[in-house]
């Protein structure tokens, strides 16, 4: 098979250069990837409720291990939150990120903890490429990545190269909206300072139907968005408010 034509870099060398600087910091729950612990059991409920919405395992099952028949992508999976518990639920896990100081930490973990995940320091579009991974993966999710990439049309469709003709793309992202603004940039980077200065460009954030559009130029349909709004308990729950966290689910129409 021949491979497609790799699309435009989708890497924003800025953002890969900064979170290299984070590498150490990735399973330090106090330290600067703390937002990203704290939000990582939403992130993971939503992945799960997508990909049992669309029947690719039972929305009821006893089984320790419901994703063992699926083969999963994780794109800018940092230092590997939400594949390490997504590879315990017996996925084929690949975990794909630009910077090799994510991927150098994301690996020393699973090792130190016997989890199985094939990380690769590579941007998706090189990933494409490859004749045996296009039109490959059950389920692909880049959470907390589409706002960071510097090309989301290229980014989109090297996405429809890679997901299987029943497969279900997730993404979580940040809406381009005032409330965003106030909260995911400045509350969060320069009052509350809970992530590096510099982590967040407004004007990358992602409205919901600007995702629907570019998505559905690559035959990919967006059929649920769902907001993620903070708790008192200081966690993350689901709901129809979209202001600022949002979850994008899809499959090919």
């Amino acid at each position: 098979m021949t491979a497609p034509k790799t699309p435009a870099g989708t890497i924003d060398q800025s953002d890969i250069n900064r979170f290299n600087a984070l590498a150490n910091s990735w399973w330090d729950e106090t330290g600067p990837m703390r937002p990203l612990h704290l939000f990582t059991p939403i992130r993971l409920d939503y992945i799960r409720k997508s990909i049992q919405n669309r029947g690719l395992v039972p929305a009821e099952t006893s089984s320790y291990l419901p994703f063992a028949h699926l083969n999963i992508l994780d794109i800018g999976c940092g230092g590997g939150l939400l594949a390490e518990p997504i590879a315990r639920l017996g996925a084929t896990v690949t975990a794909i990120d630009a910077s090799d100081g994510a991927i150098g930490a994301a690996t020393a973990h699973a090792t130190d903890h016997n989890i199985a995940i094939d990380y690769r320091c590579m941007a998706s579009e090189e990933l494409a490429a490859i004749a045996d991974y296009q039109h490959h993966f059950d389920v692909i999710y880049a959470s907390e990545v589409i706002e960071h990439v510097s090309d989301i049309k290229a980014f989109t469709e090297t996405i429809a190269q890679l997901l299987a003709p029943d497969g279900v793309v997730v993404i979580t992202t940040i809406n381009r909206t005032m409330p965003a603004l106030l909260f995911a940039k400045f509350a969060a980077e320069y009052v509350l300072k809970i992530v590096p200065a510099g982590t967040h460009q407004f004007e990358k954030f992602v409205r919901p139907a600007e995702l629907r559009a570019v998505f559905q130029e690559c035959g990919i349909l967006i059929d649920d968005v769902t907001g993620f709004v903070p708790t008192p308990m200081g966690t993350f729950k689901m709901s129809s408010i979209t202001a600022v966290n949002y979850g994008a689910a899809g499959s090919f129409a």
